[in-house]
């Protein structure tokens, strides 16, 4: 697979990644340990060499860091992985409501992780979510800590502001950014990737198929289970806004199959189309899937297929992905 460079720190990464929330989180039930290294394995077979976990994925436990770092161990030396720090986890009823982003607990946090994960270094080590009291400065000053001591290589940001980016990135350079970014998703395309692109920082793109949606296998919000972020909180899967957004998808399919790629690859090709310094990390729990996203990094879309995407979507999905009460909750943004 082809590789892609974030930032000016020398992150270099294929430029299609996989994110690992879904195996223990989020989406309904998580699948066995086994399941998940067997994916994660597989992935790196088929060209993908950047792994994304996080703290919060194992509710306070490690069990997600702890599985990708089991499914990397015999190719740690090949690849990249990820992690993130941010959130006061002590007390899970109140789980994206806690912040906690001071210098000690990102330490605590950072040698966690790296006993979770069994290794030397964090590749990159992401705030997860900005903490309202902790100043930003004190934080990159932290992690820049952790890089000259050898505990990290890359610094991130997580769901940040500009104003939040400008500021770390003065005390400590910011590698990459991370947020979503998909067809249905185009926040980031008014301010965020403008500062990232004059500053030289990289993007990576989470939930680039539209939380499931834009692989074309569509069911309304109802049909998913209680757990499953999608029958609650996505607004892109209820009533009303899941019908205009189904349409959207089929028209999408119907661009797909006259190149005879699936709706995943095209959605995964618009992205990496959006920019070199620009990563997706879809995450799925099937092997079979991570073979199909794997192939889009080698799908070319021309000016036409470009157009015709945009004309269907010109602005993103029909809904928001949080609910207006949610817009600024932790554990929303943190999904």
């Amino acid at each position: 697979m082809k590789r892609r460079t974030l930032g000016s720190q020398g992150l270099e990464v294929s430029s299609v990644g996989l994110g690992t929330m879904g195996m223990t989180m989020a989406y309904g039930d998580g699948i066995s340990e086994q399941a998940a290294v067997d994916t994660i394995r597989g992935a790196f077979e088929a060209g993908v060499t950047f792994f994304d976990t996080a703290e919060l994925y194992g509710l306070g436990t490690g069990s997600n860091e702890q599985l990708v770092g089991k499914a990397v161990k015999p190719i740690r030396d090949e690849v990249v992985v990820a992690t993130k720090f941010g959130f006061d986890l002590n007390d899970l009823s109140k789980m994206g409501e806690l912040f906690d982003s001071r210098p000690e607990h990102i330490r605590e946090v950072a040698e966690n992780s790296l006993r979770y994960l069994d290794t030397d270094v964090i590749d990159v080590f992401y705030q997860h979510r900005v903490d309202p009291d902790v100043p930003i400065e004190e934080v990159a000053e932290t992690v820049g800590e952790l890089i000259r001591e050898g505990k990290v290589r890359y610094f991130g940001l997580s769901e940040a502001a500009p104003d939040t980016i400008r500021r770390a990135h003065a005390v400590t350079p910011v590698s990459v950014v991370q947020t979503e970014y998909s067809i249905f998703e185009r926040e980031v395309e008014e301010e965020i990737l403008p500062t990232l692109r004059e500053l030289g920082i990289g993007f990576v793109a989470y939930s680039p198929l539209g939380r499931g949606m834009l692989t074309g296998e569509l069911k309304p919000a109802s049909e998913y289970p209680e757990n499953d972020m999608r029958s609650r909180i996505d607004e892109r899967w209820q009533p009303g806004n899941f019908e205009r957004n189904a349409e959207a998808v089929e028209r999408l399919k119907a661009i797909a199959a006259e190149k005879d790629i699936t709706a995943s690859q095209l959605a995964i090709a618009w992205l990496l189309s959006q920019g070199d310094d620009i990563v997706p990390i879809p995450g799925t729990r099937s092997l079979d899937r991570v073979r199909e996203n794997a192939g889009a990094a080698e799908v070319a879309l021309t000016a036409d297929e470009l157009s015709a995407i945009s004309e269907i979507l010109p602005h993103g999905s029909f809904g928001n992905r949080y609910p207006e009460e949610m817009a600024n909750d932790g554990l929303s943004r943190a999904l």
